[in-house]
């Protein structure tokens, strides 16, 4: 007898967040942490979540862009920890740009620049391997 797998909740949701960021490449959706990771091309661009009021997606945001976000009005992905609330850089796409890809593209564009920004940063950052080589030689007493 075969069992049917039963699709995780939100996957059809995040199938349509991935036509939607499918101009800016192959879009994939990958469970994480109670909803998706949405990359492109191998990076995170966004991530389809509920933080209480139903599926979102929230796209990647970064010093250069969260301006725009917030003067769009879109909210900030936060959530609380030990009672305290959290904050992540990604912001919920505006209500609009969730009716087609072509008007999703420059809210798409602004994530994709920040995934490259981000990538950027991580790879000029030395790793640990590297900073224990470069760490200064310790004094034998």
């Amino acid at each position: 007898m075969t069992v049917a797998k039963k699709p995780a909740p939100g996957a059809d949701f995040a199938a349509y967040a991935c036509e939607l960021l499918a101009p800016l490449g192959r879009c994939t959706a990958k469970r994480m942490f109670g909803g998706f990771g949405i990359s492109v091309d191998g990076l995170t661009v966004a991530i389809v979540a509920d933080l209480g009021d139903g599926l979102r997606l929230w796209l990647k945001a970064d010093e250069t862009n969260r301006a725009t976000y917030e003067a769009a009005g879109c909210a900030r992905f936060t959530y609380p920890m030990a009672g305290v609330p959290r904050s992540m850089n990604y912001y919920a796409a505006p209500d609009d740009a969730m009716e087609s890809p072509g008007a999703m593209q420059p809210w798409a564009r602004l994530a994709w620049d920040a995934a490259l920004s981000a990538r950027a940063a991580a790879s000029s950052r030395p790793t640990q391997a590297a900073a224990k080589k470069t760490a200064a030689p310790k004094k034998k007493a």
